[in-house]
């Protein structure tokens, strides 16, 4: 087989497994922060005294109420459950920091640091997973994992950020892509040659794509706004993978990514389209043909059997043939 998958040592898969389980309790106590209200205070205000619920850094704010005891009491347990999700948190990213340092030194797969603080946030805002996933280079690190070993020459690197919208349900008036990307770099735009996409300062690009069948969940004010893209519902497919990662600059992301087999066959299709930029097409073709070889040698929850050639549309199929036949 042309693709080689080196197996991760024990000490590697054991820090995988550890930096799973650390993740998960560090997140918990992130997403659980981020729930709550950014700061309660009482208020003096014309010589009465009240309840103010702190909205950001800037001190926008708007009244509870006037101070009473039932109020005072609010403004306790509030205290008293902010500071125990602190105290998780910290103590359990003092555990993780050491995990991913460790993760470093054994030459484990790596993400970019600029989608994994991305994904990072969209995490900690509940997004990732349930309205987005990982699509594009990015995903690499996350294959190497559920192959458990290190794809050989698998191509990963890359200079920009591909998500696709997964969401189901319409939210009224909501920007939950916007206020991510914002609240991760405050200098994002949306390019207006290419709606789909922002950038920040230092021009570093994501996209935003989305299947036909997902696209009107997302609200009409909300940006980057894709263009819908029929080859994206292949990748909505399968089964999802789910792997933590450690970023070039020791910090964890989580990569939620689509089927291998469906993601592979799509780069596959893309590597065959004219228009598809030159330069890409290329890696994409390698791209495709690596990860369906290390998914037929070393992804066994993903199988590429008869059952799953039957489900293959037109436009896939013939790709699947020449890869098995080692034609491509």
């Amino acid at each position: 087989m042309a693709t080689f998958v080196q197996p991760f040592s024990e000490e590697q898969t054991r820090i995988l497994i550890n930096l799973q389980q650390q993740y998960e309790v560090w997140m918990e106590a992130e997403r659980a922060l981020a729930a709550m209200p950014y700061n309660l205070v009482r208020k003096e205000v014309n010589g009465h005294s009240y309840l103010y619920e702190v909205k950001d850094r800037a001190n926008n704010a708007r009244s509870l109420g006037p101070w009473s005891g039932e109020r005072a009491a609010t403004l306790e347990a509030y205290k008293t459950e902010k500071t125990q999700w602190k105290e998780r948190r910290d103590a359990s990213k003092e555990r993780l920091d050491e995990t991913c340092r460790l993760y470093r030194s054994l030459r484990l797969p790596l993400m970019a640091n600029s989608a994994g603080a991305i994904v990072r946030e969209a995490d900690r805002r509940g997004l990732l997973g349930t309205k987005l996933i990982v699509v594009g280079t990015n995903t690499m690190p996350a294959y190497h994992i559920e192959a458990a070993g290190l794809i050989r020459e698998l191509p990963d690197e890359t200079q920009d950020c591909d998500l696709a919208w997964t969401g189901t349900e319409l939210d009224e008036g909501s920007q939950p892509i916007w206020e991510m990307l914002k609240a991760v770099d405050s200098t994002f735009t949306i390019n207006t040659e290419r709606s789909f996409q922002a950038r920040n300062a230092q021009a570093y690009e994501v996209e935003i794509l989305a299947a036909p069948s997902r696209i009107g969940t997302i609200f009409r004010t909300d940006r980057p706004m894709p263009i819908p893209l029929p080859e994206q519902e292949w990748l909505l497919n399968g089964r999802s993978v789910d792997h933590v990662v450690v970023c070039r600059d020791g910090q964890p992301a989580r990569i939620v990514a689509p089927d291998p087999r469906w993601f592979a066959l799509q780069k596959l299709w893309m590597a065959e389209q004219t228009k598809r930029n030159a330069l890409k097409r290329p890696k994409d073709r390698k791209q495709g043909i690596m990860l369906l070889d290390a998914v037929k040698q070393a992804m066994p929850l993903y199988p590429v059997n008869d059952a799953f050639e039957a489900a293959l549309p037109g436009e896939l199929s013939p790709l699947f043939d020449r890869w098995k036949l080692g034609n491509l």
